[in-house]
């Protein structure tokens, strides 16, 4: 969208509307001590060829430019196709907010119904909502839904979860009595502890939140853990990061899970400085479930005419009727990046959704039985179902290893030791199919050169 700067006819007319004769008497409020007279020291206007030149020039000073990068850790680096960017410059959606007259917003309302589709179909959850502001805080927004679904007020928390999502958690519940949140740990097999959770679930719990596939990379047994919370009476809340992982493991809703929430970063754009993200939330379709759904829904209807319309159907923040019977302080949904995923899925397909999955899958097996083939590597997990992401143990630190990688322009993956001490030891590899057998052959071949 270009400015388009107002003419000096323009300005003359809207100042003598509001009774001001230039634009400096619109100041005179500030002192003339406090006003900068002389002009800004900045260099002279360029032409555009020009000013791109010298902006390519100052992002190329970026440190870490062209790093070859293995991160991951709730933030993922896929394709995304420039079709994406293109569509999301449409002038209609620049300063899309909350779409309260259909009458003016069909495209807005319909791109959110469509978006609220992809999350149900990807979870295998009837109910999902217009997106959160983050994965983070819908695994926060879910703890909160499941004690007012519940009447209780424990929430247990399995180590497995993203440390950032369990902080956000914990953040939501702070103003509660702290023993209202637990955190059980984590299985040998890098996944929920079962056994451990089965001890700590009690008739206070109100739901048990499990990570799937777990922040170290494994995979839950979702449907044993789904089976035990509905027998003590809680709800099992499952966390994902990496909504690819989808495309091949079967669906939170399928085995059982009350609640799935998750990052839809992946599938929407870039891992840049840590954000932007898109919060998903998808739930049962029972009629309590709807009535604490947190944040909005948009709903298909017809109009007097009998056409296929969209329309805003439920959305329950404080600034709406319900006030403090609000069920979230979400004030809006984060409309820009949920139409990303929605553009970036119709454009995969479900065969493509699929494909790309595959393809993550194949290349981390290829990177991780390189990497286990090296003196003093091994998998951390050995035994445990994965997907893209995996934990590796390596000779002496993941930070050393980390480093010497960086020297050789490679983000080596996520030092775990930054997480817990007890993983010094250990880096958190992420695959993406934007991976080729080069890239991965540089990483093994980076390894094992002095």
């Amino acid at each position: 969208m270009r400015y388009l700067p107002h003419t000096e006819e323009e300005v003359h007319e809207m100042l003598a509307a509001i009774g001001k004769p230039s634009l400096d008497a619109l100041f005179e409020s500030i002192p003339p001590r406090a006003r900068f007279e002389r002009a800004l020291a900045v260099p002279p206007p360029l032409d555009e060829s020009s000013l791109m030149r010298h902006m390519k020039a100052l992002s190329a000073k970026n440190e870490g430019s062209g790093m070859l990068s293995f991160l991951g850790g709730g933030m993922y680096d896929h394709h995304l196709p420039p079709a994406v960017d293109q569509l999301l410059l449409r002038s209609e959606f620049y300063t899309a907010y909350t779409p309260y007259q259909p009458e003016v917003a069909q495209g807005t309302l319909q791109a959110i119904w469509e978006f609220q589709t992809i999350v149900s179909e990807i979870y295998g959850l009837p109910l999902a909502n217009a997106s959160m502001y983050d994965g983070a805080s819908a695994a926060a927004e879910a703890a909160q839904m499941a004690r007012r679904l519940t009447k209780r007020d424990k929430i247990l928390v399995s180590e497995c979860v993203h440390p950032h999502y369990r902080q956000t958690v914990a953040t939501y519940l702070s103003g509660s009595d702290k023993s209202l949140y637990g955190e059980v740990a984590i299985s040998k097999l890098g996944a929920a502890d079962l056994a451990q959770i089965e001890a700590r679930l009690g008739d206070d719990t109100a739901a048990v939140l499990v990570g799937y596939p777990s922040f170290a990379g494994p995979f839950p047994a979702l449907d044993g853990l789904a089976a035990l919370c509905h027998d003590r009476g809680a709800l099992l809340v499952a966390v994902n990061t990496e909504p690819y992982a989808l495309a091949l493991a079967q669906a939170p809703g399928t085995l059982g899970a009350d609640i799935a929430v998750g990052e839809g970063q992946p599938l929407a754009c870039p891992p840049q400085f840590g954000g932007p993200g898109v919060g998903l939330f998808a739930c049962r379709d029972d009629r309590k479930y709807l009535q604490q759904l947190p944040g909005r829904i948009c709903g298909e209807t017809v109009d007097k005419n009998g056409e296929r319309g969209f329309v805003l159907t439920l959305a329950t923040r404080e600034q709406h009727i319900r006030r403090e019977r609000a069920t979230s302080n979400i004030c809006t949904n984060q409309g820009l990046i949920a139409l990303a995923l929605a553009i970036r899925v119709s454009l995969l397909g479900k065969a493509g959704f699929t494909q790309v999955a595959e393809q993550c899958l194949a290349k981390a097996r290829y990177l991780r039985g390189r990497l286990a083939s090296l003196p003093g590597f091994s998998p951390r997990f050995d035994e445990a179902p994965y997907f893209n992401e995996f934990t590796l143990r390596v000779p002496g630190s993941a930070a050393d290893v980390c480093a010497r990688l960086e020297r050789k322009g490679i983000i080596a993956g996520l030092d775990l030791g930054r997480v817990s001490p007890e993983l010094q030891d250990s880096l958190l590899i992420a695959v993406t199919e934007k991976h080729t057998r080069a890239d991965l052959d540089r990483y093994v071949a980076a390894l094992e050169a002095p």
